[in-house]
């Protein structure tokens, strides 16, 4: 049962019991379902750094310019990131320049707008705070009040398609 709900490792066990109860009845869809019927229609990179912008902009005004922001085909769910932010350095003459990028794994293109936001939030949090420390997740949470609730029901959601079960196919 464990390899079965690889998502959920650090949750308490009957935590876990009542999802493997709700995955094994066919249950879990419908509440996932109930949380966030609907999926976004942020389809497009320039959607998607709009939309990043816009969340940057309302809580981290002054923190460090983004350069990039991406949906990437390539991030998989194999090493348990659905997004990455990059510090990229590049030398040009005497001069280092620094350029910071968030690319969000294209399953994304497909979930409930609160999911993607989640994600979005993450990485944005990475240009304040480098490490998953405290500070970090206090950081997650005042930009999404829901932060903790919202990266549970993303780790069922993954759950449900490792298990072929997407509600949002």
């Amino acid at each position: 049962m464990e390899n079965q709900l690889k998502y959920l490792n650090g949750y308490r066990q009957e935590i876990k019991d009542q999802v493997s109860s709700l995955l094994e009845s066919g249950k879990l869809q419908s509440v996932l379902l109930s949380r966030h019927p609907q999926i976004h229609d942020i389809r497009t990179d320039k959607a998607l750094y709009d939309y990043t912008i816009e969340i940057k902009n309302r809580y981290l005004r002054k923190s460090q310019p983004l350069s990039k922001i991406q949906y990437d085909d390539k991030i998989s769910l194999s090493h348990q990131a659905l997004g990455l932010h990059s510090f990229v350095s590049r030398a040009q003459g005497r001069k280092t320049k620094a350029k910071n990028e968030i690319r969000i794994s294209s399953r994304l293109k497909r979930v409930p707008e609160s999911l993607l936001r989640m994600v979005v939030v993450h990485e944005l949090a990475h240009l304040k705070e480098k490490d998953h420390n405290k500070a970090f997740y206090q950081l997650c949470c005042h930009m999404e009040g829901d932060y903790h609730q919202l990266e549970f029901d993303l780790r069922l959601l993954l759950t449900l398609v490792e298990h072929n079960q997407n509600p949002y196919t």
